[in-house]
C-alpha cells in the first residue's frame, strides 16, 4: 500500500530576471520616482517626533470606515505605559481572531499612525481585531525597549486579562522591516517561557542580521527604499552600547543569529527581489525550514524594501492580496488541535 505523500511546508514562488542591481523594471518607471517611497531613512539628526511621523504612503490615513472602530489604549509595560491603537469590527458580539501589528521603521522611526491604514484594511479584510503598538524607538531607547514594549503588547493582547474580545488560539504577529525581527523576537520569548503562542507569524522584509555579510547587503548599496548603508545605521543606533558584529549581539535583538528556532510557529516570509535585506531573510527561511518550523516562502519579482508603497503597480496589488489571504486563511477556524 502506497504511504501518503507528506505535504511540503514550504511553497516556494522565484520568478527572476536577471537585471542591473538597483535598476528600474517597467512597473517602477511607470510608478514615478521610488524614493519618495522610502519607508525610512534612519538618521541621527532627526528628533524622536520628527522619526515617529514616518509613514509609508502605502498605507495613508484614511477616514474611518463605519463598520471599524478604532480606540486607543495604554498598556502596562516594563518602561512605563505603552501606547496602542486598537482596530475592531464594529459590532462583533463573538470573539475574533487578533493580530498584533509591528510597525518598520528601522527601529529608529514609526509609529502606529504610519500602519493606520494597514491595520483598518486588515480589521476589514481578515475580520479580526488589530492591534498596533507604539513601541519604543532607537537610539533614545536601544535594545531591549523595543522588544520588551513589544512582548508586553503581545501577552496583553493573548490573555484575558487584556480586554480585547479575541480567541486565544487565533493569533498572529505581523512584522515589517525592524518590525519583521521584533515580531520574531516575541515569538522567541513566548516559546522560551511557554506562553500563549500565535498561530502565525507574518514576515514582511524583516531585518535580522546586524553582520550586514549577505551576497544581497554588498550588491545593493544604493536601492529604493532601504541600502546597506541605511542597514549599518540602523543596527548601530538601535544596539546602542553592544557593538554591531560582535558576539555580544543576543538572538532576540538580530534573530539572524538564534541556533534554536524549533516550537516557532508557522511563518509566512515576504522578500524583496531588490532589498539588501534578501538574502538574510533566504538564509532564516533556510534555518527555519532546517528546525521544521512550517514555512511559506514568497520572493516577489522586481520589487524593492517598502515597493508595496506604491500600491497601484500589480505587483504590489499581489503582495497586499496575499497578505490578506495568508493571514484570513490561517486563522479561520477554531482552536488548534
Amino acid at each position: 500500500m502506497t504511504s501518503p505523500r507528506r505535504r511540503s511546508p514550504l511553497r516556494l514562488r522565484l520568478r527572476l530576471r536577471r537585471r542591473r542591481p538597483g535598476a528600474a523594471t517597467p512597473w517602477m518607471r511607470r510608478s514615478g520616482p521610488a524614493r519618495s517611497c522610502s519607508p525610512t531613512r534612519p538618521s541621527t539628526t532627526s528628533t524622536p517626533s520628527a522619526r515617529r511621523g514616518i509613514a509609508s504612503p502605502s498605507h495613508s490615513s484614511p477616514a474611518l470606515p463605519t463598520d471599524v472602530t478604532e480606540s486607543a489604549v495604554e498598556l502596562p509595560g516594563p518602561g512605563g505605559a505603552i501606547s496602542a491603537s486598537v482596530f475592531a469590527p464594529a459590532e462583533a458580539s463573538e470573539a475574533l481572531p487578533g493580530i498584533l501589528l509591528i510597525h518598520s521603521g528601522a527601529f529608529v522611526g514609526g509609529s502606529t499612525a504610519s500602519v493606520r491604514g494597514q491595520a483598518i484594511d486588515l480589521c476589514r479584510e481578515v475580520g479580526a481585531v488589530v492591534v498596533a503598538v507604539e513601541y519604543r524607538l532607537a537610539p533614545e531607547h536601544p535594545y531591549p525597549a523595543a522588544v520588551e514594549d513589544c512582548d508586553a503588547a503581545w501577552q496583553w493582547l493573548s490573555t484575558p486579562a487584556g480586554g480585547v474580545n479575541v480567541d486565544p488560539s487565533r493569533l498572529a504577529i505581523h512584522g515589517t522591516s525592524a518590525g519583521g525581527a521584533l515580531a520574531i523576537a516575541v515569538a522567541l520569548r513566548t516559546r522560551d517561557r511557554g506562553g500563549i503562542a500565535p498561530r502565525m507569524l507574518f514576515l514582511n522584509s524583516p531585518e535580522l542580521d546586524d553582520r550586514r555579510f549577505s551576497a544581497s547587503m554588498a550588491k545593493f548599496v544604493d536601492t529604493p527604499g532601504f541600502t546597506a548603508r541605511d542597514a549599518e545605521i540602523s543596527w548601530r543606533l538601535y544596539l546602542g552600547d553592544i557593538t554591531p558584529g560582535s558576539d555580544a549581539v543576543p538572538a532576540d535583538a538580530a534573530p539572524a543569529r538564534a541556533e534554536n528556532l524549533r516550537g516557532l510557529p508557522p511563518t509566512y516570509l515576504a522578500l524583496m527581489e531588490f532589498d539588501p535585506l534578501r538574502d538574510e531573510g533566504l538564509a532564516f527561511a533556510g534555518k527555519l525550514l532546517a528546525d521544521d518550523v512550517p514555512l511559506e516562502l514568497h520572493l516577489f519579482p522586481g520589487t524593492f524594501h517598502g515597493s508595496s508603497a506604491l500600491a497601484h503597480a500589480e505587483v504590489s496589488r499581489r503582495e497586499l492580496d496575499e497578505e490578506v489571504a495568508v493571514l484570513r486563511r490561517a486563522l479561520s477556524g477554531g482552536s488548534r488541535s
